[in-house]
C-alpha cells in the first residue's frame, strides 16, 4: 500500500480509536458504578438523562431511591443535589448545624426573580427581621380571632358556590382545587394585607395573577433541573421570555396590593385611626419602613418580596393540602363517612351547649340550605375545633403523605458530614424530602403508604398526638425555620374541611385524567380535581 494511501486512512484510524477508547471509557465508568447507591451516571452529564426522563415524576423517583437507600447523591453538570429522608440527618440539617444550611446562593439565583428578598429566599440578618417582624403577627390574639372570622366567611363562599353546583346538571363538575386556591388567596389578601380581592365571588372572575404566579412558580422550579436556563435568561427565549412576562403580571398585581394598603394607612392616620394602621402582616411591614428609613422594606421591591411570599405561604400551600384531602374522601368513601359521622355528633353538642334550635334542612330549599350552614358555621371556633380529632387526624395523615412542600433544598457553606456518614461538599445543595419521608417503612411502619388517620390517635382515649418529631414529620419544616403559620394553616383548613364534610358529597368527574402532581415548589394538581358535588341532608 502507498504512503499516500496509509495517509488517506489515518483520520479513520483517529476516529475509529476514538470512538473505542470513548466506549471503553464510558463502559468502564458505569462497570465502576455497579454498587452505586443512587441513579447511575454518564461521564459529563452525571444523572441528568435520567432526572429529566423523570421530572414530571420527580418525588416519587427520589422516593424510589431513598426506600432502597436513606440518603442518595444526585451528580448533575456543575454540581450534585444530595437526598436524604433519615430524620437523623434532617435534625442535623435543621438544627444541629443550621448556620451551614441556609438557603444559599445557588437556591437564591434560581427563585429570586419570583420570591426575591423574601422570607422563603433570605438567610442571616434580613431573614431573622422579617421573621421576627411576622412572629409578632402570628402569635397575636387578635390576629387568631380576626383569622377565625376571615377563614369563616370564606368558607361559607366557597359553600355557596357548591350549593350552586350541587343544583345544576349532575354532569357539570367543579374544580374544587381552583375554588380552594381563590378562597385561600381571598383569605391571604384580606388577612395578611387587608385588602378584598373577590376573586371567590360567585362569577369566579379571571384571575390572571395567579394564573401568571403558578407559572412562573413552574419556570423557576425547573430552573434548579436545567443547565441552560441562564443562557436562556439572556437571550430572553423560551421559558424564560415567558417568565418575564409572567412576572410582570405579578408585579403589577403587588403593586397594587401595596398601593391599596398604603393609602389605607394614610386615610386612617389621618382620621385619628392609629389602630387600623396595625391589623394586617404587610402593615406591620409597612409601619416598620416608615420609622426605619433604612430597612430592607423601605421600598416597593421591599414590600413586594413580602407579599409573594406570603402568597405562597398563605394561599398554595393551605389550598393544596384541602385539594388532597378531598381526594382522599372521593377514593375513601369511608373515611368521609367517619367524618361526616364526627361532624353530626360534634353539631348537636354545640348546639346544646349554646342552646341553638337546629332546624330541619330541607335539601331542596337553598335558603333553608344556606341557614342551616351559617348556622353550623358559628359554632365553629379555634376552641371548638379542637374537639374534631378525627378531622385533625385526616388532615395530618393528607399532610404526611401529601406535603405541601415535596423537597426543601439547603445550600451548604462548609463540607460537612451526616450522622449516616453522608460527605456533603461546599457549594452544593441537600434536600431533605418530606414527600419521601412520608412513604418510608423505615419511619411509619410496613403501613406507611397507606392513608391511616388512626396513627395520629391515641388508641387509649382517641386523642390527637402531638409527640411525634417534627424531623419525622417535616411538612412544617422544623428548627429555626418551623413554619410560623401552622396554627393558622390548620385553623383554616379544619374550619373549611369540617363545613364540607358536614354538608356534601364529592364524586370524582367522569373522565377525570389521572390525578397527578405537578412539578412545583408546591404539591398542586397537575390538573386540577373536578368533583360533582351532592348535598347532604340533616
Amino acid at each position: 500500500m502507498s504512503s499516500s494511501s496509509s495517509s488517506s486512512l489515518l483520520p479513520y484510524k483517529l476516529i475509529a480509536f476514538s470512538a473505542i477508547f470513548l466506549i471503553s471509557w464510558i463502559f468502564l465508568h458505569r462497570w465502576a458504578q455497579r454498587n452505586r447507591r443512587g441513579p447511575k451516571t454518564w461521564p459529563l452529564i452525571g444523572a441528568a438523562i435520567e432526572l429529566l426522563n423523570n421530572y414530571e415524576r420527580m418525588h416519587d423517583w427520589i422516593t424510589d431511591y431513598l426506600s432502597e437507600w436513606r440518603t442518595v447523591t444526585v451528580p448533575l453538570p456543575f454540581t450534585s443535589y444530595t437526598y436524604t429522608a433519615d430524620p437523623a440527618n434532617v435534625e442535623h440539617i435543621l438544627k444541629t448545624n443550621f448556620n451551614n444550611y441556609p438557603k444559599g446562593e445557588l437556591f437564591r439565583s434560581y427563585m429570586e426573580v419570583l420570591l426575591g428578598d423574601g422570607i422563603f429566599n433570605a438567610d442571616g440578618e434580613l431573614w431573622r427581621k422579617q421573621r421576627k417582624t411576622a412572629s409578632f403577627e402570628f402569635a397575636s390574639k387578635n390576629l387568631r380571632e380576626l383569622s377565625t372570622v376571615v377563614f369563616r366567611e370564606y368558607a361559607l363562599k366557597l359553600s355557596d358556590i357548591l350549593c350552586q353546583a350541587s343544583c345544576k346538571d349532575h354532569h357539570q363538575a367543579v374544580d374544587i382545587q381552583d375554588l380552594f386556591m381563590r378562597m385561600t388567596m381571598d383569605s391571604i389578601c384580606k388577612l395578611g394585607f387587608g385588602v378584598e380581592i373577590g376573586t371567590l365571588s360567585p362569577q369566579l372572575p379571571d384571575n390572571s395573577f395567579a394564573r401568571a404566579f403558578d407559572t412562573a412558580n413552574a419556570t423557576v422550579t425547573r430552573r434548579f433541573f436545567d443547565p441552560l436556563w441562564r443562557l436562556k435568561r439572556f437571550l430572553c427565549v423560551g421559558s424564560e421570555a415567558a417568565l418575564n412576562q409572567n412576572i410582570r403580571i405579578v408585579n403589577d398585581f403587588t403593586s397594587n396590593v401595596i398601593r391599596t394598603r398604603k393609602a389605607e394607612i394614610m386615610r386612617a392616620k389621618q382620621n385619628g385611626h392609629h389602630d387600623e394602621t396595625k391589623q394586617d402582616i404587610l402593615s406591620r411591614f409597612i409601619e416598620l419602613a416608615n420609622t426605619d428609613k433604612e430597612s430592607d422594606f423601605s421600598t416597593e421591591k421591599g414590600l413586594r418580596d413580602v407579599v409573594l411570599n406570603f402568597v405562597i405561604a398563605g394561599r398554595d400551600t393551605t389550598a393544596a393540602t384541602l385539594s388532597w384531602f378531598i381526594y382522599i374522601l372521593v377514593t375513601q368513601p369511608q373515611v368521609a363517612q367517619k367524618l361526616y359521622i364526627e361532624m353530626k355528633e360534634f353539631e348537636e353538642i354545640r348546639a346544646e351547649e349554646e342552646n341553638i334550635n337546629l332546624d330541619l334542612c330541607n335539601l331542596e330549599d337553598m335558603d333553608s340550605f344556606r341557614n342551616r350552614l351559617s348556622d353550623f358555621s358559628r359554632l365553629l371556633d379555634y376552641d371548638s375545633l379542637a374537639r374534631l380529632q378525627y378531622l385533625h387526624a385526616c388532615i395530618t395523615e393528607t399532610l404526611r403523605l401529601f406535603p405541601p412542600v415535596p423537597q426543601d433544598a439547603k445550600g451548604i457553606l462548609k463540607d460537612d458530614v451526616l450522622p449516616d456518614g453522608t460527605k456533603l461538599r461546599a457549594g452544593e445543595m441537600v434536600l431533605y424530602v418530606p414527600y419521601s419521608m412520608g412513604r418510608m417503612e423505615y419511619i411509619w411502619g410496613i403501613d406507611a403508604s397507606e392513608f391511616r388517620p388512626e396513627r395520629w390517635l391515641n388508641n387509649d382515649n382517641n386523642s390527637v398526638q402531638n409527640n411525634v418529631s417534627p424531623f419525622k414529620f417535616t411538612a412544617f419544616q422544623a428548627g429555626p425555620r418551623m413554619c410560623l403559620g401552622k396554627d393558622s394553616a390548620y385553623l383554616q383548613m379544619k374550619m373549611t374541611a369540617a363545613l364540607l364534610c358536614r354538608f356534601f358529597q364529592f364524586r370524582l368527574a367522569p373522565h377525570h385524567p389521572p390525578v397527578k402532581y405537578r412539578m412545583m415548589i408546591v404539591l398542586s394538581m397537575a390538573h386540577g380535581l373536578h368533583v360533582l358535588v351532592c348535598r347532604r341532608g340533616s
